[in-house]
């Protein structure tokens, strides 16, 4: 443990990712830009996809920050903006219990490992705990896996990101929901919208249903 790193994260006040005002993460302006979830362009997937933001601006700030620089510290704010966001998307479904179940769409572990560990996967777990606060049963499927083999998909096209996924997503027996219930896919940005094509044909072909993704913000 860095007791240094410790000390003076106590003597320093958290500077806002998006617009470097001290006091939080993430202030309550730069929360209010992941405040109005739209429809996105879906591209190649098969389900009704929702963002908070566009990709860019200051949602671009936070989300960069979060997935690149070390600030896991935004993934309870960005859990509560989408947590806030679920339960008023249209086709999305909780299980007939009531229960929400989330599928974080997998990252290789190389940038998990640079992440400090699988950052959808954190940012589920807080998306969750704020939906239970708010009176509404969740749970988190990490049903997801990404084989070593996929690089990194920064600068490919539509048809290269699906090549790239092709055969290199799998099911993780850990943690699969119940049979047959419809799950939310979450993820940070779609831009072709081919990692969610590939993990709903995944999840699919296992007898799970993807009621609707949700993303932080949409490049397309």
């Amino acid at each position: 443990m860095n007791f240094g790193s410790l000390a003076l994260d106590l003597l320093l006040p958290a500077l806002c990712a998006g617009c470097g005002v001290a006091g939080a993460a993430c202030c309550a302006a730069c929360l209010l830009e992941l405040a109005r979830p739209h429809p996105a362009p879906r591209g190649s997937a098969a389900v009704p996809v929702y963002a908070l933001a566009p990709y860019g601006g200051t949602a671009r700030r936070l989300v960069l920050a979060y997935k690149e620089r070390g600030r896991r510290d935004l993934a309870d704010p960005l859990g509560r903006a989408l947590a806030d966001a679920l339960p008023h998307l249209p086709e999305a479904r909780a299980a007939p219990d009531g229960t929400w179940w989330l599928v974080p769409a997998p990252s290789r572990r190389s940038a998990s490992r640079r992440r400090g560990g699988a950052h959808l996967h954190r940012l589920a777990r807080r998306c969750a705990a704020h939906l239970a606060e708010a009176g509404h049963a969740a749970a988190v499927a990490p049903a997801l896996g990404l084989s070593s083999r996929a690089r990194d998909a920064v600068g490919l096209d539509r048809d290269q990101r699906a090549q790239n996924l092709a055969g290199r997503l799998r099911l993780d027996p850990r943690g699969h929901p119940p049979p047959g219930t419809p799950v939310v896919l979450l993820d940070d940005v779609i831009t072709t919208g081919a990692t969610i094509a590939a993990c709903t044909r995944t999840l699919a072909s296992a007898g799970w249903e993807v009621s609707a993704a949700l993303v932080l913000t949409s490049a397309s």
